[in-house]
């Protein structure tokens, strides 16, 4: 194992700090549950896809400092990202991570405009189009987590999304 400067490890500490929820959605006997997962997974793409990959049909749903979010399936056998606002991989190593996977850049930093990153795909199977998903993430003063929860609601799992993040918020 290889060390890690003591700097770069509080660099990281910090950004694992960022993550405000970590939670996976999945059906179980015709039904959505929610499970909120170490926020360790936050900050670590691989761990989110490989979470997917053990429960099929999935959806992983990251809120990072309320900023942006990260949503990750498993479709097909196939990894599915969509980035919230791609403008994050400046300053967060998540959102870097996705844009390199994505094989993205940044986008220009004179837009005004919130872009998203990745598949506007994603939730086409559950009833919820790119069209519908522009609307949603098209909201300049919106928060991640507020747009998580309508993106958990719109997509039939909002009650057990609500009670799962909402007792985090709690505590």
């Amino acid at each position: 194992m290889q060390a890690v400067p003591h700097d770069q490890q509080q660099e990281d500490d910090d950004d694992a700090d960022d993550v405000m929820s970590v939670a996976l959605a999945y059906r179980q006997a015709g039904a959505w549950q929610v499970d909120l997962m170490p926020d360790s997974f936050g900050d670590d793409l691989p761990a989110l896809i490989s979470l997917t990959r053990g429960q099929p049909g999935s959806v992983a749903l990251v809120d990072v400092a309320h900023e942006f979010f990260l949503a990750v399936r498993l479709v097909a056998g196939t990894e599915r990202l969509l980035l919230s606002d791609a403008s994050a991989g400046a300053d967060w190593d998540l959102a870097g991570d996705v844009l390199d996977v994505l094989d993205l850049d940044l986008p220009d930093e004179d837009e005004d405009e919130v872009v998203p990153a990745g598949d506007l795909e994603i939730f086409a199977d559950l009833g919820l189009g790119p069209d519908g998903l522009l609307d949603l993430l098209d909201d300049p003063d919106a928060y991640a987590d507020e747009m998580l929860s309508v993106l958990a609601e719109r997509l039939g799992f909002g009650e057990p999304y609500e009670r799962v993040v909402g007792a985090e918020d709690d505590a």
